[in-house]
């Protein structure tokens, strides 16, 4: 089996979108299923059609299978590549978190109940109120958006962490509200004034306003997009920034992160198609929430990646999709395993991440619950892995997991379960 690893990783390279040639077997696409016109993501090149598709949808590195399709002989192997990233990463790991914690998170997680379960009403009520063409109201939203703030300023891992538990049935609410909830906590981050972070925070929650004009049969559809539905849901950053301009005293920024937070550093975003300083600095940052929780969320169609594996896939996409420097402090922000990663630990077991190291990215707090050596569950215990053997540590982070793997379930043992 481990050779049989080692072959495929072999096989399969990592190009870029100019050394496509027809023959060629794309093994992955690399980008978000609403990112381009394709039924899957893999697929053999029988025309340059094709290739001029996936060049204007796909600015990420891709990868090929040498085996199903022609070569590239210079590109890397996907082992090379992945190397070359974790040793990348391996180095901005290494750095401090960039949120203080003023609170415990036992003692803030009830408060963040409430303020999710408020917050995600008042997005459904206001979705509803605009398909039905009534005025969005400020004062609605505004106390919601004073709730978050608050709740990320005594510790973000709360309210942050439990946006992770959703039913993917209300994607497009918890969606809203996980966006305004990681952009609040990634301005705080960033030491903004408390005015910006609030209107931020507004402008999270209201993203995906234009989306109430989205046919329900495209928005809800439980599969791919046709190319015609494609076009109508890349409406919703112009319809959600005309819903928004009608809204007295909204401010500018909730109107630039709704009508631009589509927009890619490279350009090839949209609806303006703007690249690099050109798009404001706090709608990129809506911007990488927004591709965050879109790509760790799991929908009818789209199993979603977990937290630690998807900041690795950005931290990759950061090359093209968004300002490097932008990505790295995300990932200060929410912690190179943010709370909820699945992790193994030196000594085999795993544990759920539940809280972060304000001074280490790579020492969280973990509930340990299961040997992979005897494949069973054990007591649950608390470790802090910042502190050595005999004061509650004493052991360190491998690789992240997937529950899939070890046909295990974390979420019992996560401080937002019960």
């Amino acid at each position: 089996m481990r050779f049989a690893l080692k072959w495929q990783a072999f096989m399969i390279k990592q190009v870029d979108a100019s050394q496509l040639k027809v023959g060629m077997y794309i093994h992955d696409l690399n980008c978000q299923p609403v990112d381009h016109p394709f039924n899957r993501s893999s697929l053999k090149l029988t025309s340059h059609g094709q290739i001029r598709k996936i060049r204007a949808a796909c600015s990420n590195p891709l990868y090929i299978d040498t085996e199903k399709g022609l070569d590239a002989t210079d590109a890397p192997t996907l082992q090379e590549a992945v190397s070359a990233l974790e040793a990348e990463l391996t180095t901005l790991a290494a750095g401090q978190c960039m949120l203080p914690v003023q609170t415990s998170l036992a003692e803030e997680m009830g408060n963040a109940k409430a303020i999710k379960g408020r917050a995600q009403r008042t997005i459904r009520d206001v979705m509803h109120d605009a398909r039905l063409g009534n005025l969005i109201r400020l004062d609605d939203i505004e106390p919601v958006v004073e709730g978050i703030t608050d709740s990320i300023l005594r510790n973000p891992g709360a309210l942050t962490g439990l946006s992770q538990i959703r039913n993917k049935d209300d994607y497009t609410f918890i969606h809203s509200v996980s966006v305004g909830a990681l952009l609040t906590a990634f301005c705080v981050s960033a030491k903004m004034d408390q005015d910006i972070v609030r209107q931020a925070g507004l402008g999270g929650l209201l993203h995906d306003a234009g989306k109430a004009c989205v046919p329900d049969g495209v928005l809800n559809k439980p599969g791919k997009l046709t190319m015609e539905e494609f076009v109508v849901m890349q409406k919703h950053p112009e319809e959600g920034f005309e819903l928004l301009s009608a809204i007295p005293g909204i401010g500018p920024i909730p109107l630039d992160i709704a009508r631009h937070h589509h927009e890619r550093f490279n350009g090839a975003g949209y609806p303006d198609r703007i690249a690099g300083g050109t798009i404001q600095t706090l709608t990129q940052m809506a911007a990488i929430c927004d591709v965050y929780d879109s790509v760790t969320s799991t929908r009818s169609y789209h199993i979603g990646m977990c937290p630690a594996a998807a900041l690795r896939m950005m931290f990759q996409w950061s090359k093209s999709h968004f300002d490097p420097k932008l990505v790295q402090d995300f990932m200060r922000c929410v912690g190179f395993y943010p709370v909820g990663t699945l992790v193994l630990l030196e000594s085999g077991r795993l544990g759920v991440v539940v809280e972060q190291d304000e001074c280490n990215l790579v020492t969280p707090k973990v509930n340990v619950f299961y040997d992979t050596r005897s494949l069973a569950y054990m007591p649950a215990r608390l470790l802090d892995l910042s502190k050595p053997l005999g004061a509650g540590g004493g052991d360190r982070i491998v690789s992240h997991e997937t529950p899939e793997r070890w046909k295990v379930d974390p979420t019992p043992f996560l401080p937002f379960a019960a």
